[in-house]
């Protein structure tokens, strides 16, 4: 006879819910002007010198002057609602380059940037070079115009700057997998437990290069108190294509399209309208991502552009064995000859710059 653990709801900071989060703003952080000439300073610093970014330390650059707050955006991630908006830099004064360097700068202060693709780029770009849409397979979410689903990325933190926002819509969505979870638990609780058992993910999809096509993780890691949350319907769907994979029980089946309808339903997730130069820094365990559907200006030099970056952490939040996307690679591994020196995106002076020829 099956034992079925007995949970409760989760009452920690990272159990919020949208509606309540956007009467306020206690969740952006405003740069002063002291920090943001710091940022400005050793920004332009980091694009003179143009070292390389796989190796690269924030001891190299310090920001004394910003150090406590990062610090704070580190505490906020790790233990408070998981995430903050950064808000206030001068957008206008610089071009993509001095943008991008203050960005990585700053993630170097938080943890250590991982590569994001097979290319082995350690920035990568939120920008729609393709026409395709979510129902062709072969679509690079990155690269299109769709609403996402609410997913979670292949690291500890996952950080995204605004370069120029969209014509209209691409609102960046953020849900609570606390909230998720206590909602599951709320109206079918039989059905929460099978969220602490492994599941199979598609790996091959989220990386060509993978050496196996998936890999598994539980939903919900909870051990010593912690909650953390990983997921991604769609990856864990697409791994029924492998022959090798069990197929999903109708339970299982339930617990997926009902983590999405929640995730769906007015009130429970957070919309940020980027503004340019705003930067979210996000803990993949306590949240869930997305971006609503957008349409970019004509011109290409207006599109909706963002950066990103992946970020390994120190966190000191436990977590059960083989959680997350556990086997992905930091920024020093490298795979075949795409990632030399020569042809990879290696300095901030060619890693601003988007590929427009990859993921069309």
């Amino acid at each position: 006879m099956t034992t079925v653990p007995i949970l409760s709801p989760v009452t920690a900071p990272c159990a919020w819910r949208g509606d309540q989060l956007s009467a306020s703003r206690e969740w952006i952080y405003y740069l002063n002007g002291a920090q943001i000439n710091e940022l400005e300073q050793v920004g332009r610093r980091f694009v003179a010198d143009d070292p390389d970014l796989r190796t690269v330390t924030a001891a190299e650059y310090p920001l004394p002057v910003t150090a406590d707050a990062i610090t704070g955006f580190g505490r906020e991630m790790d233990s408070g609602r998981g995430f903050v908006l950064v808000r206030g830099l001068r957008m206008d004064d610089y071009d993509d380059t001095l943008a991008g360097a203050i960005f990585y700068l700053m993630g170097l202060h938080l943890g250590v940037p991982m590569r994001q693709n097979e290319l082995g780029d350690l920035v990568d770009h939120v920008i729609a070079t393709s026409d395709k849409t979510l129902q062709d397979r072969s679509a690079l979410p990155s690269r299109v115009r769709d609403r996402l689903p609410f997913h979670s990325d292949s690291s500890d933190v996952v950080a995204l700057m605004c370069l120029r926002p969209a014509k209209e819509g691409g609102a960046s969505s953020l849900v609570s997998g606390a909230t998720l979870f206590n909602e599951v638990l709320r109206r079918r609780p039989a059905l929460a437990p099978l969220l602490l058992e492994p599941w199979y993910f598609d790996w091959r999809r989220q990386d060509p290069d993978a050496p196996a096509d998936w890999y598994t993780s539980p939903i919900v890691s909870w051990t010593e108190g912690v909650f953390s949350m990983y997921a991604g319907s769609g990856m864990i769907k697409a791994a029924q294509d492998y022959p090798d994979v069990p197929p999903l029980t109708p339970e299982q089946l339930e617990v997926l399209t009902l983590l999405d309808d929640i995730s769906q339903e007015p009130g429970v997730a957070l919309d940020m309208d980027f503004q340019p130069g705003d930067i979210q820094w996000l803990l993949n365990y306590a949240a869930l991502h997305s971006r609503t559907e957008f349409v970019d200006h004509p011109e290409p030099g207006r599109q909706r552009h963002l950066l990103r970056l992946w970020l390994k952490r120190e966190t000191g939040r436990p977590l059960v064995p083989n959680f997350g996307r556990h086997v992905v690679m930091d920024r020093t591994e490298t795979r075949g000859d795409a990632e030399s020196s020569s042809s990879g995106h290696f300095t901030i002076t060619k890693a601003a710059i988007p590929r427009r020829d990859w993921g069309v």
